[in-house]
């Protein structure tokens, strides 16, 4: 639906690969790698976004690494908007009602890198969750949004472990006065 919006292909990809999780960062011949574009489409668009505040960027050895400008007036605008695109929203939205003790949803896999993917890696943190009751939600909002979803249900303990070694989006976490 953004592309609608937003015309140019590579500017919704840098969109999602530098908004979708404000941790990330990326080079321009890692990003023209990881978006499968060429290093001057994404060099044009890099530029138009830096000079438009939206991201920034910074050096590292010899290598210019960009990210999101968490600062800027429209970020958390735009970072809504994109989680909406890829439909986030929705499936938290549905699953935080009657599943029972959820204490944090994550986002895992490509997604969490700011990579917009047809699959969407969900990481359910809580104790007594109703595993059927999420998998039916899971499967509709997967055909809602054209996406196939795959999640894992982990207890606190196991939380920490699992997310060591993988990119992670935290998109929900319980509030102590619910």
């Amino acid at each position: 639906m953004i592309e609608s919006l937003i015309t140019s292909k590579t500017r919704v990809k840098i969109l999602h690969r530098l908004f979708l999780n404000s941790g990330s960062k990326s080079y321009l011949r890692e990003m023209a790698k990881e978006l499968n574009e060429n290093t001057n489409a994404i060099r044009i668009e890099l530029n138009r976004f830096e000079e438009a505040g939206l991201i920034t960027s910074e050096f590292e050895t010899n290598k210019k690494y960009f990210k999101a400008n968490t600062k800027h007036p429209f970020y958390e605008s735009i970072n809504s908007i994109l989680k909406k695109n890829v439909g986030i929203d929705q499936i938290i939205e549905r699953i935080t009602r009657q599943i029972g003790d959820l204490q944090e949803a994550y986002i895992t896999g490509s997604l969490a890198e700011g990579i917009n993917s047809d699959k969407i890696e969900l990481l359910l943190i809580g104790q007594n969750l109703d595993d059927e009751y999420i998998k039916n939600l899971v499967e509709k909002a997967g055909k809602l949004m054209s996406r196939e979803i795959n999640y894992l249900i982990l207890s606190g303990e196991q939380r920490t472990s699992f997310l060591e070694s993988k990119p992670f989006l935290l998109i929900w976490k319980k509030d102590d006065n619910q």
